[in-house]
C-alpha cells in the first residue's frame, strides 16, 4: 500500500512540476522564434503574404467575463508589431494591410469547434489599400482553409471578430465597379461629441438612443468621373456590433458642383438596415445627381433642397428611399414635396409630388435645352446653343431614361413669366417606363383659359420617336396683354388644336422633323401696332405699320389650318378677318433650316386704309426675319385669290368655335360663308 500511495505523490508532483514547467515555459519562451512557423501558416491559409516583421509577445491571462470552471482556463493576450497583409497576385501594389502594432486576445476553447474566436482587437496605425477589379474580384475577401476544388463547401474554420479599436487609420479605395478612388483618415476625436449636439434634440421614442460620435474622417479622391471630397463623423466601433443601437452618421461632401450634407443614423449598420438621416442636397443642376445616385432627374438652375431621409435597406420589394417634407428651390422658384424611390426590378422607380408656390417660368429652360450658353455652362453642359439658331439644339440623356421608371406629379400653384403674357399655374403628371416619357397631361392655365398637353417621348428608340397633342381653350383676348388698355376691350377668346409628330433627341431635330397640323381660331380681337411693342414682335411691329399704320383695328374673325410636313409648315389656309380689311397669310415656314418665306396679302375692304396698296412679305431666319414689301404693288402670288369662294375652310375649325359669351361669335359665319360661296 505504501509504495501505491508513493506512486501516486509522485505522479502528482510530476504533473505538477510538469504544469509549472508548461506555465514557466509559457512565460519565459520567447515567441518570436515561432514568427517563421507563424508567417508560414497563415500565408498558406490566406493564400497571401502574412509577416509579423517586429516583436511577438504572448502573456498568459485569466478573462473574468468568463463564468464556472472556463474561468480557469487562461487566455493568451497576444501583442505584434509591424504586422503585414499581401495583395493576391493580380492585385495592385504588394500590401493589402499593415499594422504598427495589435493587440488581441483569443479565445482557445472555440479553437477545438475550429473557431477562431477574437472578441477584441485594438490597432495602431492601420493602414489598407482596398482594390476591387470589373470582373468583381477584389483583395478584402478570403477564406480559411477553403476546400480549392469545391469552391461551395465552407471554410473549415471560421473566423469571428468583436470589436475593433483603433487610434488612426488610413484607407486607399480603388473599386472599378463603381468607378472610385478615394483617400480616407479616420482619427479619434479625443472628446467624443453628442449625436444631440450635431443633429440636434430628437423626440423620444422607445429605440435606443444613438452613440456619441467618436471619429472624424476626411476623404478626397474621384467617383463616377467627379473630383470628390469631404469630411465628417461616426461613431465608435462598439456600435456596430449590436443591431439595436443606432450608427452615428455625419458628412459634407462636395462631387463636382454638388454638394451633400448629412447627419443622422444607421440602424444595424453589420446588415444595412436602416437609414434616418437629415439631407440637405444643392449644386448647379439636378441632372448632376445622376452620376452620384443613379437617380434620373432633369437639368435645372441651381438648387438646394433640405429634408428628412428615411431607407429600409433589406425592403423585400428592394432598398426603398424616403426623401420627405423637403423644401428647397430650384433657380428662383420654392418647392416643396415627398419622394421615394424603390431600387426594386426590373428597374428602380421614383414616385411622388413636387409642388411650387410661385413658379418662373423661366425655370424651365433647362429641361428643353432653352436655357442660355452661360448657364448651361454653369450647370456642367458641354453642348453650346450656336447663335443663328433659336430651337433649342442640346440633346435629350434618353440613355438615362431606361434605368430607372418614374410617376411623379409636378405643380406649379401660380407661375411668374410676364405681366404681358400671365401664365397662373403648372399641373404635370409625369411618367417614366422602360425609357418612354409621358407628360399625361400637362397642364397650363393661361389667359382665363388652359393649355392642355399630352406628350409621349420615347427614348428607348434611337432616334427619339416623339408625338404631342395639344389643346387651348378659352384665352381671353383681353387678358393675354392686361396692362394693355386697347386689348380690354376685346371681347374673343384664342382656341387651338396641335397634333405633331417628330423624331430626334432634341426640339430642334424633333420640329426639324415633325408631321402633323396646327388649327387655330381667334373671334373679336382688337389688335394695334401697339400690342405688338409690347410683345415685343418687332416684325409684328413693322407689318402692323404697313397694314394699319398707327390705328386700333378690331378682328371680327382670325383662322389658321397649317400643315406640317418633315418640318415644313405650310399655309392651307390663314385667314385674318378685320373690320377694314380681308387678309391672307401665305407660305412656308421651315423648322428645320429656321428659314422663313411668308407673304402676307390685303385687300381692303374701302378705301379708309390708304397704307394697304402692296403685298408684304417676311423673309430671313427665326434668329434675323426680314420683312418687307413687294416690289409691284399687288405682285402677290395667286392674285385675286381673297373671294371668298376660294378658300376651304377645314371642318375641324369649326369645331375650335365657342362663343365668348359677351356677343355674338363672328367667326362661325365667316366661316360657314366660305364654306357657302
Amino acid at each position: 500500500m505504501a509504495h501505491v500511495r508513493g506512486f501516486f505523490v509522485w505522479m502528482l508532483t510530476g504533473l505538477i512540476l510538469l504544469a509549472a514547467a508548461l506555465t514557466l515555459f509559457l512565460v519565459l519562451f520567447d515567441w518570436n522564434l515561432l514568427k517563421p512557423t507563424i508567417n508560414d501558416r497563415v500565408s498558406e491559409a490566406l493564400d497571401r503574404p502574412f509577416a509579423i516583421e517586429g516583436d511577438l509577445a504572448v502573456a498568459w491571462r485569466r478573462e473574468p467575463e468568463t463564468n464556472g470552471w472556463r474561468a480557469w482556463v487562461p487566455w493568451p493576450h497576444i501583442a505584434a508589431e509591424h504586422m503585414v497583409l499581401g495583395n493576391p497576385e493580380w492585385a495592385e501594389g504588394d500590401t493589402f494591410v499593415s499594422l504598427e502594432r495589435v493587440e488581441l486576445r483569443l479565445a482557445p476553447l472555440p479553437l477545438l469547434r475550429k473557431i477562431v474566436s477574437i472578441p477584441r482587437i485594438d490597432v495602431q496605425a492601420p493602414n489598407a489599400d482596398l482594390q476591387r477589379l470589373a470582373d468583381g474580384r477584389n483583395n478584402w475577401t478570403f477564406g480559411l482553409g477553403n476546400d480549392e476544388s469545391d469552391p461551395s463547401e465552407p471554410a473549415s474554420w471560421v473566423l469571428d471578430i468583436g470589436t475593433i479599436g483603433f487610434d488612426q487609420g488610413q484607407i486607399r479605395i480603388d473599386d472599378a465597379i463603381s468607378r472610385l478612388q478615394l483617400d480616407l483618415q479616420v482619427d479619434p476625436l479625443g472628446e467624443p461629441i453628442a449625436f444631440s449636439e450635431i443633429i440636434g434634440e430628437q423626440e423620444q421614442s422607445d429605440a435606443a438612443a444613438p452613440q456619441d460620435y467618436v471619429f472624424a474622417w476626411r476623404a478626397e479622391g474621384r467617383y463616377q468621373g467627379q473630383a470628390v471630397q469631404g469630411e465628417g463623423k461616426i461613431g465608435g466601433l462598439l456600435a456596430l456590433q449590436d443591431a439595436t443601437l443606432p450608427f452615428p452618421l455625419q458628412a459634407d461632401v462636395r462631387a463636382g458642383s454638388t454638394r451633400i450634407r448629412l447627419a443622422g443614423t444607421l440602424t444595424d449598420p453589420q446588415n444595412l438596415g436602416a437609414l434616418d438621416l437629415n439631407l440637405r442636397l444643392s449644386g448647379t443642376s439636378l441632372g448632376n445627381l445622376y452620376p452620384l445616385t443613379g437617380v434620373t432627374l432633369p437639368d435645372s438652375p441651381p438648387y438646394s433642397t433640405d429634408g428628412r431621409l428615411s431607407a429600409e435597406l433589406q425592403a423585400v420589394e428592394g432598398a426603398t428611399y424616403r426623401y420627405q417634407d423637403f423644401s428647397g428651390r430650384i433657380g428662383d422658384s420654392d418647392i416643396h414635396g415627398d419622394l421615394t424611390y424603390v431600387a426594386g426590378q426590373p428597374r428602380p422607380k421614383l414616385s411622388g409630388s413636387v409642388v411650387s408656390n410661385q413658379l418662373l417660368f423661366s425655370d424651365l429652360a433647362p429641361l428643353i435645352g432653352a436655357d442660355s450658353n452661360a448657364e448651361k455652362e454653369a450647370r456642367g453642359s458641354d453642348v453650346r446653343q450656336p447663335a443663328d439658331k433659336v430651337l433649342p439644339v442640346e440633346e435629350f440623356r434618353t440613355e438615362r431614361w431606361r434605368t430607372m421608371d418614374a410617376d411623379v406629379r409636378v405643380r406649379g400653384k401660380r407661375i411668374v413669366h410676364s405681366e404681358q403674357l400671365p401664365i397662373t399655374d403648372l399641373d404635370a403628371h409625369v411618367l417614366l417606363d422602360d425609357g418612354l416619357l409621358r407628360l399625361a397631361p400637362l397642364k397650363f392655365g393661361m389667359a382665363g383659359g388652359t393649355l392642355e398637353a399630352d406628350i409621349e417621348l420615347d427614348g428607348a428608340n434611337t432616334p427619339l420617336q416623339g408625338q404631342a397633342k395639344l389643346n387651348a381653350r378659352h384665352f381671353k383676348l383681353k387678358q393675354l396683354a392686361p396692362s394693355f388698355a386697347p386689348m380690354q376691350t376685346s371681347l374673343g377668346e384664342l382656341n387651338g388644336d396641335a397634333d405633331l409628330r417628330g423624331s430626334g433627341n432634341s426640339v430642334a431635330a424633333l420640329l426639324g422633323s415633325a408631321d402633323g397640323a396646327v388649327r387655330l381660331v381667334i373671334n373679336d380681337g382688337t389688335v394695334s401696332r401697339g400690342l405688338m411693342e409690347i410683345a415685343g414682335l418687332n416684325v409684328g411691329n413693322y407689318l402692323m405699320g404697313r397694314l394699319f399704320g398707327d390705328e386700333e383695328v378690331r378682328i371680327n374673325c382670325a383662322v389658321a389650318d397649317l400643315a406640317l410636313e418633315d418640318g415644313l409648315m405650310s399655309t392651307p389656309l390663314f385667314v385674318i378677318d378685320t373690320e377694314n380689311a380681308l387678309i391672307q397669310i401665305d407660305g412656308t415656314v421651315n423648322f428645320a433650316s429656321e428659314e422663313l418665306d411668308l407673304d402676307i396679302s390685303p385687300d381692303s375692304k374701302g378705301m379708309r386704309i390708304i397704307s394697304l396698296r402692296s403685298p408684304l412679305y417676311v423673309q430671313g431666319t427665326f434668329s434675323e426675319p426680314r420683312p418687307g414689301v413687294h416690289a409691284g404693288p399687288l405682285a402677290l402670288r395667286g392674285a385675286g385669290m381673297l373671294a371668298l369662294g376660294s378658300l376651304t375652310p377645314a371642318a375641324a375649325l369649326l369645331a375650335l368655335i365657342a362663343p365668348s359669351g359677351e356677343q355674338a361669335n363672328q367667326c362661325g359665319e365667316f366661316l360657314q360663308q366660305m364654306r357657302a360661296e
